[in-house]
């Protein structure tokens, strides 16, 4: 496959290691020959590389099974998830989900990518909505200044909200940097 047939989400060969491609721009400066330029995951340790290919240039692409989770509960020897479809249950390792965990409660729906029929990587929804189990208390009318406080979320995330959220709200989190978005 050519580089610049690549998209988001795919998965390619390079070097010996198979990366999940998490972002994709096709770059054509004024005077200089095109190239495409990718942000690669690397399966399965997570670890992101940013890596420019010449434009038109041959990758090898890898073929992952995509399937429809569900995150179940978590017990010493890892993470259960039961598949949406056959409902087959799978123990993922928490070196394998990782931080994902902070964001995932009991009935999460999500990605999960395997090779060979061995979960790869999990893919998070862009948002999660998650109840707010501790934050200091508000300050009346402090609803027009920019100043944030912290709080703890129900999976133990610590991110920073509004003053005027309280316990018990639930609020919409952002997956990619863990930051506050909206109310849910």
């Amino acid at each position: 496959m050519k580089s610049t047939d690549l998209r988001p989400g795919m998965a390619v060969k390079m070097d010996g290691c198979v990366y999940v491609i998490t972002q994709f721009h096709h770059v054509t400066p004024g005077n200089l020959r095109a190239f495409v330029q990718v942000k690669l995951k690397r399966v399965p340790e997570g670890t992101s590389i940013e890596k420019r290919l010449r434009s038109g240039e041959d990758i090898e692409q890898v073929n992952l099974d995509r399937r429809e989770m569900e995150y179940l509960y978590s017990e010493p020897s890892g993470h259960i998830f039961m598949d949406s479809e056959n409902y087959d249950q799978v123990t993922i390792s928490e070196d394998l989900i990782g931080e994902a965990m902070k964001f995932l409660k009991p009935n999460t729906q999500l990605h999960v990518l395997f090779t060979e029929g061995q979960p790869v990587m999990a893919e998070l929804p862009k948002t999660v909505d998650l109840e707010v189990s501790e934050t200091p208390p508000g300050i009346k009318g402090a609803t027009a200044t920019n100043q944030l406080k912290e709080a703890t979320l129900e999976t133990g995330l610590k991110t920073r909200v509004p003053p005027f959220i309280d316990v018990g709200e639930v609020v919409r989190v952002s997956t990619e940097d863990g930051s506050y978005l909206s109310r849910a």
